[in-house]
């Protein structure tokens, strides 16, 4: 007797246990009755025991193929699932992939590039989920997610894409009102806004370009929301302070609807990243809007240097 397992008797023993009967599963697996019961009694005569009773009116598994039907029928699915990742990951990309990114990029960034994504992979469907809270991929059976963060280490596989600098912005009818501060302790005495989405108390952290000193302020002020577009006609109107991440900021600067200021300090700098779960295979539906995206993004077309056309002063641009 070979010592290598009869899996294509366990597998067809498995579908007659699901479908009870033996043409039923003969239909399933597009092969003969024959077929399924030869392999059967072949399982049974090696195993030795019987795994089904059989009457002219009637099939049931006996007791001892009970205790065989659902390790049988996980070895056939894990089968099945295996052939399909193959499968798919040497065919052309098809099937619909779960995406998850942030609210404000998603709507300004990713939503604008799916177009051409779909003419170029056009059997490709995505689920685009848009939220500032962060995703848990394996527990909500997300396929991938763009995250922009200070990346922690994780049990995920995280590609950076491009770095995302945060500016604290006003409009210059504000600072000819207010006054422009020069430190970072300077904005207790300002109206800034704040996001209301974070699970912690917001806190903006400094650092200083040239001395490495830090500041932390917590910001005040008449309104607290839950994404930037909420907090940003307060501020375009000049009417107070807020910080913004880079890819939203820059197109407020090339006509001054709004400046940065304090730029001699840095706020903490964090990437974007294409992200998905290390459980998982990649198909071939996932690579393909990863290697799209990480195409399209890795320019970082929101940049001062990109939006503005010039290179600000370094004070501005110096990474951490």
């Amino acid at each position: 007797m070979s010592k290598l397992p009869d899996f294509e008797g366990l597998a067809m023993f498995a579908k007659v246990a699901e479908e009870h009967s033996f043409a039923a599963a003969a239909r399933t697996l597009g092969v003969s009755v024959a077929t399924v019961s030869r392999a059967v009694a072949r399982l049974e005569e090696r195993l030795g025991g019987r795994l089904f009773n059989r009457t002219s009116r009637r099939l049931a598994l006996t007791d001892y193929g009970h205790r065989l039907a659902e390790r049988a029928s996980r070895i056939l699915s894990d089968a099945e699932e295996a052939e399909d990742v193959a499968r798919e990951t040497s065919s052309r990309p098809r099937g619909l992939v779960k995406l998850a990114a942030p609210l404000s990029f998603g709507t300004r960034w990713i939503a604008p590039m799916l177009p051409e994504f779909f003419r170029r992979y056009p059997e490709i469907a995505v689920d685009l989920h848009l939220t500032d809270a962060q995703a848990d991929l394996i527990g909500e059976g997300f396929d991938a997610a763009l995250r922009i963060a200070v990346l922690e280490d994780s049990s995920l596989v995280a590609r950076l894409i491009a770095p995302v600098r945060r500016f604290v912005v006003a409009a210059p009818a504000y600072i000819a009102e207010y006054g422009r501060p020069q430190h970072p302790h300077d904005l207790a005495t300002h109206r800034c806004l704040s996001y209301a989405n974070r699970s912690r108390p917001d806190v903006w952290r400094f650092a200083h370009q040239e001395t490495g000193k830090e500041a932390s302020i917590t910001p005040a002020g008449p309104l607290r929301g839950t994404s930037a577009e909420a907090l940003l006609p307060t501020v375009l109107a000049g009417l107070a302070i807020t910080e913004l991440p880079e890819f939203i900021a820059t197109q407020y600067f090339p006509d001054r609807q709004l400046e940065p200021i304090l730029t001699d300090w840095r706020l903490p700098e964090g990437g974007l990243y294409f992200v998905t779960p290390t459980a998982r295979a990649r198909p071939a539906k996932v690579s393909a809007l990863a290697d799209f995206l990480i195409g399209e993004l890795t320019d970082a077309r929101w940049s001062a240097e990109a939006v503005m056309g010039w290179k600000p002063p370094s004070r501005l641009l110096r990474q951490p």
